[in-house]
């Protein structure tokens, strides 16, 4: 006889659907209205495509798959013969498939059209609000370009195959290849940050050829088909690339001492390597390695920037979605009106975040003829990869919240998203590293302070709180007294009045004064949830959701 009440307990009561069906680019008019604005709307079509893969149940499952089964390396084969290889669930090569063949690590050099810089990051936006490890690759071969052009035998060789819309994990050379990817091994043991202690040794063989020896404590995707490395020549630390396999056929010498258990980032394999005669090619000047690597540095912090925004956007999904289901003390979560301020800040943060990091994408578009761009992209791009990669963990945390319990287990992407947060402060420069570098950019090119303030004064012209929170900034750059001590809080007040800035231009009125008053003029608590009584929660949300 059937149990009435088992039935019951076997059903799902007051449990909000899977999140899955929708489109992560139609469905997001602040997002198309920024690429749009900033010069990238030619993107519609494929990013109507991603958004729609990012948005399916089944790449939420690849995602949760290449997260729970990690990389396993093997040193030797059966026969004790060294192959330094990383396995990788099937799942991560189907991701690592979609990603490459989208086209997100090539699209900024192949459109050779005005905004390609706009709509790439739209679709890196996209594709990190479903799965992270694999950007690691992909932001890698990206920004590879930039410093392989110092070497026209290197590009000229490698760019067809980097640039090819298509993924080949085969280990074999160069020329048997489909498609290639670049990884990098910069840090050492001893030095980690400070690159300038780096040991590892170069000794040259003639025509630009040297063999290296040494170590290095992080070397991310080790399976790459090549690496960017730095070690010292009697000139001083250089760049050198590393092919891992060689013309004849046989590996070069590239040893994977093992695999780091990362807290995230966990599809992505990251290693310490050992060097013992590994064959490599200089690239740029000798003695000028750390010089050479700062144009890839500043491409690889410009897609943490748009990693961290897209991040954001997935969580805020998250969180939104779930309310929008689940009662709670006779209400929809989302008509309680604590958590309207809960997720009308965690809407501001993102909208904030997705402005910010496309107008950084518009900047690097038109460096190459604007010197007034190329100074904004310059001090913007660290100063904008701090802030935004140190709000994202607190703002993961809180959308994890949002969910409750469910939040907290490893079924929901939320426990996924807040482990991945830190890395992107941690990697390409930490917090102090990334705000020393907005000073240094700052003391080099002094015009480039003015360039930025006048950015921002474009949104302060009229609100006199803001132009006055823009006076204070300028006086604190003046003040030269002690300054690096005070470089993360004037990193900080930049971006926050950079952020207020592109609100007031372009965010609802609603929204840009919630965020206004309560990051610049400060009528906000220490955690979010504590607008202001005056703030228009529902107005924010509205805008917020998946239309």
């Amino acid at each position: 006889m059937n149990d009435p009440a088992a039935a019951s307990l076997e059903r799902a009561h007051n449990q909000p659907p899977l999140l899955a069906g929708y489109n992560a680019w139609a469905q997001d008019p602040i997002l198309r209205a920024a690429v749009e604005r900033e010069g990238g709307a030619w993107i519609g079509e494929r990013a109507h495509q991603l958004g729609e893969l990012v948005g399916s149940e089944h790449l939420q499952l690849l995602a949760d798959q290449a997260n729970r089964n990690l990389p396993q390396l093997r040193t030797h084969d059966r026969f004790g013969e060294r192959i330094d290889a990383v396995d990788y669930h099937p799942a991560y090569h189907e991701l690592m498939a979609h990603a490459f063949g989208a086209g997100l690590h090539s699209l900024a050099w192949k459109a050779r059209r005005d905004g390609a810089f706009v709509a790439r990051a739209a679709l890196n936006y996209l594709w990190n609000q479903a799965e992270n490890g694999t950007s690691c690759p992909v932001t890698m071969s990206f920004a590879a370009v930039q410093v392989l052009r110092n070497d026209a035998q290197l590009a000229a060789e490698w760019e067809p195959k980097l640039l090819a819309d298509a993924y080949d994990p085969s280990p074999v050379h160069l020329s048997q290849k489909r498609a290639a990817t670049v990884g990098m091994a910069m840090t050492e043991k001893q030095g980690g940050s400070d690159l300038r202690a780096n040991q590892t040794s170069a000794t040259e063989l003639g025509d630009g050829a040297y063999v290296l020896e040494g170590h290095k404590w992080f070397c991310s995707a080790p399976m790459s088909d090549g690496f960017l490395t730095l070690a010292r020549t009697g000139a001083g630390v250089t760049c050198f690339f590393v092919p891992r396999s060689l013309p004849d056929g046989t590996r070069n010498g590239i040893h994977i001492q093992r695999l780091k258990d990362k807290c995230g980032n966990r599809s992505n394999a990251s290693s310490e390597i050992e060097y013992h005669d590994a064959w490599a090619r200089r690239v740029g000047v000798e003695g000028r390695g750390i010089a050479t690597l700062i144009e890839m540095a500043h491409l690889t912090r410009f897609d943490i920037v748009v990693a961290s925004a897209g991040m954001m956007r997935g969580a805020l999904n998250q969180a939104l979605h779930h309310c929008e289901h689940r009662r709670a003390f006779g209400k929809r979560l989302v008509e309680q009106p604590l958590m309207q301020n809960v997720l009308a800040d965690l809407a501001l943060e993102t909208e904030a975040a997705t402005l910010l990091a496309l107008r950084l994408a518009r900047a690097l578009d038109r460096s190459a003829h604007d010197p007034q761009e190329r100074l904004l992209a310059r001090i913007l791009t660290p100063m904008a990869k701090y802030w935004l990669a140190k709000r994202s963990p607190a703002f993961m945390f809180e959308a994890m919240e949002c969910l409750g319990g469910n939040g907290y287990v490893e079924e929901a992407p939320l426990a996924r998203f807040y482990r991945e947060a830190p890395v992107n402060s941690i990697w390409e420069g930490s917090g102090n590293v990334a705000c020393l570098d907005v000073l240094r950019s700052m003391q080099k090119q002094p015009d480039s302070v003015a360039v930025l303030l006048s950015e921002i004064r474009t949104g302060a012209s009229g609100d006199r709180h803001l132009a006055l929170f823009v006076d204070a900034i300028e006086a604190q750059l003046a003040d030269t007294d002690g300054i690096e001590q005070r470089a993360r809080r004037i990193a900080e007040a930049s971006a926050l009045a950079l952020q207020a800035s592109l609100m007031a231009q372009h965010a609802a009125p609603a929204a840009a004064d919630a965020f206004f008053s309560s990051r610049v003029q400060g009528d906000w608590g220490h955690a979010f949830g504590t607008l202001p009584g005056s703030a228009r929660c529902e107005e924010i949300i509205a805008r917020s959701r998946l239309d």
